[in-house]
C-alpha cells in the first residue's frame, strides 16, 4: 500500500526507498512478476544504490506515480506502446516526460540484464522534445544590489546569497556545505547530482559573511532553529527572501552567475569544471564561448569606425565604389 506525503509512515518509507532498502511488509504485499514487484527487486540492487541521492528521489516520485496506476500490472504488459503512452501523459511537462522515460529505462535495462525481461521496451522510445529556453534567468547587477540592499551581512538570508554567489553550489549542495568541507581556506565537497569533488577558495568576501553568521556547525545555512535545512526547505526560503528584496530570481541563477564571471575574467573549460563539477567540457564551453564573443564583439565592434578621410557620398576613385554603400 501507497504511503502518501504527511500521512503516518511516509517519511520512514521514503527515507527507506532512497536508500535501497524495501521494507519486508512491501515485499509480501507485492506478487511476483508485477511490475511492482519489479521495482522492489530493482531497489534491492547496485543499479539503484549507485544512482546519486538527487537521481533516487527524482526516480522515486516518478516510481509513486507508476505504482499507483500500473503496478499491479505484470512486466510483460509493460510494452513499447505503454511507455509511450506515460510519456505522452507527461507531454504539457517535457521535463517530467524525460524523468519518466529515464526512470523507466533504468529500470528496465536493469532488468533485462537481471533476466527478468527478454526485451527493453524502453529501447527505441525517443525522449520529448524539449522547450527552447535559457533555462534559469541570471541574476542581473540590479538584482544583486536589491537583494543586499534588503539582506545585509549579519542575516540568514544574506549567508545563503553569498554563499551560493562566491561557490556556485547547487542549491541541495550549498544546504548540506558546513565546517567539515572546508580546509586551510579552501572548500572541497562531493556534488550530490553528479558525484564529482569540486574545489573552491574561500574568497574574503565570503568568509567575511561566514565569520558574522549565523552559521551552523554540520552545515552553515541553518533554520530558525539552528537546524540543517534541506534542499527542498532551503529553495522554499530562499524564493521568499528573494520576494522580500524584489527579486524574481532563483538560486540556480546565482550559479549561472557565478559561472558567467568566472567566464568573463578568462576561467579556462578545466577551471569551471573543477568548481562547478562538470566534465565532458559542454557546459563550461557554453560559457567560455558566450564571454569570449562579448570580447570579441566588443573588440571587433571598434573597427565599425571609419578611419579615412573620405566624405560620405564621395566614390573611391580606384574602384568607382561609393564609400558610404559598403
Amino acid at each position: 500500500m501507497l504511503v502518501a506525503p504527511g500521512e503516518p509512515g511516509f517519511d520512514e518509507a521514503y527515507q527507506a526507498a532512497i536508500k535501497g532498502e524495501v521494507a519486508a511488509q512491501s515485499q509480501s504485499k507485492t506478487s511476483a512478476g508485477t511490475l511492482a514487484w519489479l521495482i522492489a527487486r530493482y531497489r534491492e540492487t547496485s543499479a539503484w544504490t549507485e544512482l546519486s541521492l538527487a537521481t533516487r528521489r527524482q526516480r522515486e516520485a516518478i516510481f509513486r506515480q507508476i505504482l499507483e496506476t500500473a503496478g499491479h500490472e505484470p512486466i510483460t504488459r509493460i510494452t513499447r506502446k505503454a511507455v509511450v503512452a506515460g510519456r505522452d501523459r507527461r507531454r504539457d511537462t517535457p521535463a517530467q516526460a524525460r524523468h519518466y522515460l529515464d526512470t523507466m529505462r533504468g529500470l528496465f535495462r536493469w532488468a533485462v540484464d537481471a533476466d527478468f525481461c527478454k526485451d527493453d521496451p524502453t529501447a527505441d522510445v525517443r525522449p520529448p522534445k524539449a522547450k527552447r529556453s535559457d533555462g534559469f534567468p541570471v541574476w542581473e547587477p540590479e538584482d544583486v544590489a536589491k537583494f543586499e540592499a534588503r539582506w545585509p551581512i549579519g542575516t540568514r538570508a544574506r549567508l545563503a546569497f553569498d554563499l551560493l554567489r562566491y561557490t556556485g553550489l547547487r542549491r541541495g549542495d550549498a544546504a548540506r556545505l558546513g565546517r567539515q568541507h572546508v580546509r586551510d581556506g579552501v572548500i572541497r565537497i562531493k556534488t550530490a547530482k553528479t558525484g564529482q569533488i569540486v574545489t573552491i577558495t574561500v574568497l574574503p568576501a565570503l568568509a567575511e559573511t561566514l565569520a558574522a553568521g549565523p552559521v551552523g556547525d554540520l552545515a552553515f545555512i541553518v533554520g530558525d532553529r539552528g537546524r540543517p535545512l534541506t534542499k527542498e526547505s532551503f529553495g522554499n526560503e530562499f524564493r521568499e527572501w528573494c520576494a522580500a528584496a524584489g527579486v524574481t530570481k532563483s538560486a540556480h541563477g546565482l550559479r549561472k552567475l557565478a559561472a558567467s564571471v568566472m567566464a568573463e575574467n578568462r576561467a579556462t573549460v578545466a577551471e569551471l569544471e573543477s568548481v562547478f563539477g562538470w566534465s565532458g567540457g559542454r557546459m563550461a564551453s557554453l560559457y567560455t564561448r558566450s564571454a569570449d564573443r562579448e570580447r570579441l564583439g566588443r573588440a571587433g565592434s571598434v573597427k565599425l569606425a571609419r578611419t579615412g578621410k573620405a566624405q560620405p557620398g564621395k566614390t573611391d576613385g580606384a574602384r568607382g565604389v561609393r564609400r558610404d554603400s559598403e
